[in-house]
């Protein structure tokens, strides 16, 4: 079951009911009919005119008294609007089913609490299709208060899982606030009409999550957004201006209709980008963080090396009494696939770190204790990102690093799966199938003429970290371009560079 509120919401009820009772726009509505209200349905359901029409004037004129009541104390968007859908796959619930759905999602999001009808708002659920029904509320209880709508996506959510169990439909993903914010239907749509692949609320998550991966301290943090083209703003305390307690980040030429820039916070983007929650990450000031030379001049072992540890820690885990100890180490994997993606220039492992975002979050946004294994993880990003600027080698060597990988992935999901978190679970294997998927390019022979990998001396001597390259600020800009020329075969899933 899955329940959808519009955004953002309507100002008048009537076009809202009259649509819900036409035809829809592919003639998809069949016998629309009040299922469940604040009154018994049978007192709401709109008459038939003599000409076949409905007549909704009374159900407007009803669902609109306590808000005209309220005068300008009243909301200036009252309408709220939630579709609920079960899974073509469910049994097609009853009217009685879907209007104890209904009255339990009213009663779950406090806008229409069991026994409080006649206080509470004024609100119908209509049916017009077997799967699904649409409630329609207006923001004014009839005592004349204003009803919160306080986490009511998160309440609407449970009333989904409490339907599933009760009428056995198809089991879907809790609440638990893992998901990174989707972009909204003006976001997607302005996205299309200039060309971008994905809405810039994805580029700038995708962005923030690779710098967050490379860098090791707030300040280098800010500075490889800034070098790839991120527009960066960050907010001072009021009581201590040199203190930076937050961060937005935009993308050029991404205006509003008035102008202005368009900035998404940090948390914004996804539970764990805000700033205190990213510096939870980083090595505590003071901490030694330097590479060794051995580290720097075996970039892709050492990482191989550390991926294995963090696999085998999570299948010990697993086995144990103790599987959400390794939280830290799923977080982490995150970072070491934003850098290998970024550190290959590659679109393939950049789709892999995107399908396993969701399986780092723990549930409610909380940040799991630092352990040895996921500091090895953040520690090996850290690397390869550096690393990635020096020298393009496209050996064997990254080949087992994404064998490796997989595997991460693949202990991630079972650890997932193990703590029933279905999503999570989902999103690590879409993760791993896709690293499966780009083992086939990285095992083929480099193309000839490619230039040589820099001896290990060199990158032993080379100072890590250093300081990134501009870069594009378009969809794909996540990582430098790599440097090597152009192949006769294009590699999968790339695009050619645009002039």
């Amino acid at each position: 079951m899955i329940g959808k509120i519009s955004a953002p919401r309507g100002e008048h009820v009537e076009p809202l009911i009259r649509y819900l009772y036409g035809p829809g726009r592919r003639e998809e509505h069949t016998d629309p009919h009040i299922v469940a209200g604040w009154r018994h349905p049978a007192e709401l359901e709109p008459p038939l005119r003599a000409d076949g029409r409905r007549d909704f004037r009374r159900l407007t004129g009803l669902l609109n008294q306590p808000h005209a009541a309220m005068g300008t104390w009243g909301f200036d968007r009252p309408v709220w609007h939630c579709s609920m859908r079960a899974a073509p796959e469910d049994k097609t619930l009853s009217d009685d089913e879907w209007a104890q759905i209904a009255c339990d999602v009213m009663h779950r999001t406090g806008l229409a609490p069991y026994g409080e009808e006649d206080d509470a708002v004024r609100w119908v659920a209509i049916r017009h299709g077997d799967d699904h029904i649409h409630i329609v509320v207006m923001l004014a209880r009839q005592d004349g208060r204003r009803p919160s709508t306080r986490n009511d996506r998160y309440r609407v959510r449970d009333a989904c899982l409490a339907a599933e169990r009760r009428y056995g439909l198809r089991s879907t993903a809790p609440g638990d606030r893992t998901a990174a914010r989707q972009p909204s239907r003006a976001e997607a749509e302005k996205a299309a009409r200039r060309g971008l692949e994905e809405a810039p609320r994805i580029t700038l998550r995708r962005q923030v999550s690779t710098a967050a991966a490379a860098a090791g301290n707030e300040q280098e943090f800010f500075a490889r957004l800034r070098q790839s083209g991120v527009l960066v703003r960050t907010r001072h305390s009021s009581r201590d201006p040199g203190q930076v307690t937050g961060y937005a980040v935009a993308l050029p030429g991404d205006i509003a209709k008035g102008g202005d820039q368009v900035w998404y916070g940090g948390g914004k983007l996804a539970a764990d980008l805000s700033l205190p929650k990213l510096r939870q990450r980083w090595p505590r000031p003071g901490a030694e963080d330097r590479f060794t030379a051995q580290e720097r001049a075996a970039a892709w072992e050492h990482a191989v090396q550390t991926v294995d540890r963090a696999s085998a820690h999570i299948r010990e885990l697993l086995t144990g009494s103790d599987p959400g100890a390794a939280a830290d180490a799923a977080q982490a994997t995150s970072s070491t696939l934003h850098a290998a993606a970024a550190a290959l220039g590659s679109r393939v492992l950049r789709q892999a770190a995107d399908a396993y975002d969701r399986a780092a979050r723990a549930p409610y946004g909380r940040i799991p204790p630092p352990t040895p294994a996921g500091d090895g993880l953040r520690r090996a990003a850290r690397l390869l990102s550096a690393y990635g600027y020096i020298t393009s080698d496209p050996s064997f060597r990254p080949l087992a690093l994404i064998v490796r990988l997989a595997a991460l992935a693949e202990a991630v999901a079972d650890l997932r799966q193990t703590q029933q978190h279905a999503a999570q679970a989902a999103s690590a294997l879409r993760a791993a199938e896709r690293l499966h998927a780009s083992r086939e390019f990285y095992a083929a022979p480099a193309p000839a003429g490619h230039l040589p990998a820099q001896p290990a001396a060199a990158l032993a001597d080379a100072g890590f970290p250093v300081p990134p390259r501009p870069v594009s600020a378009g969809p794909h800009a996540t990582a430098p371009p790599p440097r090597t020329p152009p192949s006769p075969r294009p590699r999968p899933g790339q695009q050619p560079r645009r002039s």
